[in-house]
């Protein structure tokens, strides 16, 4: 089977849309299919295009015996509602343009969470008269309203219907949450129509290491008990409530909080930080994804923030699979499906999101008791074993591209 994947984001790009679509596609093609990507020129989430790079109409590349067809897009920096749209509808009119490119695809998967690649997909996969699966990593539009991107009803309006009518055209629909899989039902999708398949972790890359290693030296972690966040800094993670907890917790000498990424909300928590004057916060930028399991290893407890808001309650962030696999334990400020989770696999300390006091005696929980927060380690290990494990759920997710594909037989002749 020749499957073709339209993604915003794909690596060296590292945030979760890119990581979950790279190490599916890469099982797949392991398995014996043939996977494309089309996708764009590295530049999340500054906007600058990646060295080695260059923007041009469109360039043919491979990893892991991917073929990956980039294609030119506006660039803008994760930030700025018209920019970021700009950005969206661009790669959304040269994937579609390009996409003659690929010959003989079998099946069509396109990704959000912005429904503009979900609109290419439905494009593409009507040009070549195949089968179309929509897999759904966020809410659009709710989580932009949530978090106040965007407040135009004329425009909120128009994205309900988009979001519906492709609800509407996809053979199958394919979240990453009970929880959305609720939602889309409620917008008129059928249940046999929707796959869930949440977001895991690759277990052979986020084994458990020493936590002495070499990125703890080189950063001055060694001898700290360090709760670090790493991921996106945008608007929806309320990370504010780490320099609030940081500065309740600045008499404690041996604790550090670590930052690590890159985005919308960096510069004003930089500010924030310098004018509170915290020396037990360390912020860094976006690293490469092989050191990610580095950085989660010289760390003691793993941060996984959001706003303090109902949508977020249907969210499962990818970061909590990894930091499971890793036995870190889990600070858990999501309300919702998350805490189901974590509840479940006793792997963490929910608290209130957005409460950094909560946030600040969580911290002061696991520095204290040493053999607590190993026992939530290990759970978290065992329960991603069992539930959570990329290469499984990548056997799953290929199942079901099979069955679409054969349901839906030989669809005809691309055109």
């Amino acid at each position: 089977m020749h499957i073709l994947f339209l993604t915003h984001y794909f690596p060296p790009e590292v945030n979760a849309p890119a990581s979950r679509t790279y190490e599916n596609a890469k099982r797949w093609v392991k398995s014996g299919h043939q996977v494309t990507v089309i996708t764009c020129f590295p530049s999340h989430p500054q906007g600058v295009i990646y060295p080695g790079y260059r923007m041009r109409p469109y360039q043919w590349d491979e990893k892991d015996g991917i073929q990956i067809l980039r294609v030119f897009t506006y660039l803008s920096a994760n930030k700025g509602f018209l920019k970021r749209i700009a950005n969206y509808v661009s790669y959304m009119a040269t994937s579609t343009l390009f996409a003659p490119l690929v010959k003989k695809a079998d099946i069509v998967v396109s990704t959000s969470p912005q429904f503009f690649c979900g609109m290419a997909g439905l494009l593409v996969a009507r040009s070549k008269r195949k089968p179309w699966v929509l897999e759904i990593r966020d809410l659009w539009p709710e989580s932009i309203v949530s978090v106040g991107a965007i407040r135009q009803k004329q425009v909120i309006a128009f994205l309900e219907w988009l979001e519906g009518l492709l609800y509407r055209k996809a053979d199958r629909i394919v979240p990453v949450t009970r929880a959305f899989k609720d939602h889309i039902m409620k917008k008129g999708a059928a249940a046999d129509r929707i796959s869930i398949i949440t977001n895991g972790a690759d277990l052979e890359m986020f084994e458990p290491l020493p936590k002495d290693n070499p990125v703890a030296k080189e950063f001055g972690l060694d001898g700290k008990f360090v709760p670090s966040y790493i991921g996106t800094h945008g608007m929806a993670h309320a990370l504010d409530t780490v320099l609030r907890a940081a500065k309740l917790l600045e008499g404690e000498k041996d604790i550090l909080f670590l930052l690590v990424g890159d985005g919308a909300e960096r510069n004003t928590l930089i500010r924030e930080k310098d004018r509170l004057g915290l020396g037990n916060v360390l912020m860094l930028g976006q690293q490469p994804k092989e050191k990610m399991p580095a950085f989660l290893a010289a760390s003691d407890a793993s941060l996984v923030l959001l706003k303090k808001d109902d949508l977020f309650k249907t969210v499962l962030p990818s970061k909590i699979f990894e930091a499971m696999a890793m036995k870190r334990p889990i600070i858990l400020g999501v309300e919702g499906e998350s805490k189901a989770v974590i509840d479940e696999g006793k792997c963490g300390i929910p608290i209130e999101p957005e409460n950094h006091e909560e946030l600040a005696q969580a911290v002061m929980r696991l520095y204290r008791n040493k053999d607590f927060a190993r026992m939530l380690g290990e759970n978290g290990r065992t329960f991603a074993m069992e539930n959570y494990s990329r290469g499984r759920l990548a056997d799953t997710y290929l199942q079901m591209l099979l069955d679409v594909k054969d349901r839906r037989g030989a669809g005809g002749k691309e055109a």
